[in-house]
């Protein structure tokens, strides 16, 4: 079977978020995937196969199985057209454990059609608060959680969130599945290469599910995507994800849908034997 690393949200190598794809021949046990997972020990490995006219998508981080992946699902469907798998032309349907989710080629960038996950405001005597302040050593303007179980940090500054160095033991004890900061860009510098005219930037950290510093998140752009497209009256924004690796994603709202759209750089192919 064949097995692919693939940087997503980058259009050049050892940037943006790397995954793991395995091409599989067939449905496999759950407990071979996590497997696989643990020994490729990267923030997410999907796992596809051919069912009926699309394909069934399945993640894993080095720990468990998450219902939504964002940069692995981009990277999956570069992988199924850049193998010939599927038609440089056709769009791609996934069936998972989020529904049915769908990848579109438009040019070098490829479009993810997810479900938005709106966050709604924690109570201000939640008792989680100050330990969240404490672990991330910030003072939020806004402290939301969306149905994916992430609590969404708005600062107050662009910088805030580029300098955080958070206290994973602290994090990993809150009863979230990850915790995404975020501020507005504010004419964020960064190397000419990356120069955009941002709408916000963000991080996401995830201990407790193996992750402290997942490099770009797609399933967080599904809760930012409607947060900043409210707050901004926006429709259609471009964000940066400010980790180390660093990543552009544009997003755009639909209704109760939001479309990711991201690019993809394959840096390692091979066969899996085991």
């Amino acid at each position: 079977m064949k097995l692919l690393q693939i940087d997503a949200f980058s259009d050049r190598p050892y940037q943006g978020n790397p995954a793991a794809v395995c091409l599989l021949d067939r449905a496999v046990e759950e407990t071979w995937m996590q497997s696989v997972a643990a020994e490729m020990n990267l923030s997410e490995t999907a796992f596809l196969h051919r069912e009926g006219r699309g394909f069934r998508l399945r993640w894993f981080t080095p720990t468990t199985e998450v219902d939504l992946c964002g940069h692995a699902t981009l990277a999956a469907a570069h992988a199924l057209w850049e193998n010939g798998r599927v038609p440089s032309g056709q769009d791609i349907q996934f069936y998972t454990r989020s529904g049915d989710l769908s990848a579109h080629r438009q040019q070098s960038w490829i479009e993810l059609d997810f479900p938005a996950s709106p966050v709604v405001q924690r109570p201000p005597n939640d008792p989680i608060l100050p330990k969240l302040e404490a672990a991330l050593d910030v003072i939020p303007l806004f402290v939301g959680e969306s149905v994916l179980q992430y609590l969404l940090v708005e600062v107050a500054t662009a910088a805030e969130v580029q300098n955080l160095d958070p206290d994973f033991g602290q994090l990993s004890q809150l009863p979230c599945q990850g915790v995404i900061v975020t501020s507005r860009s504010q004419g964020l510098m960064l190397d000419r290469a990356r120069q955009g005219d941002y709408d916000f930037i963000s991080r996401f950290f995830a201990p407790r599910m193996g992750i402290n510093e997942d490099p770009v998140t797609g399933s967080a752009h599904c809760c930012l995507g409607p947060y900043w497209g409210r707050k901004l009256k926006k429709m259609q924004l471009l964000a940066y994800q400010a980790s180390p690796r660093g990543g552009i994603v544009r997003v755009r709202r639909e209704a109760e849908r939001v479309v990711l759209g991201g690019q993809a750089v394959t840096v390692l192919e091979g066969t899996l034997l085991g």
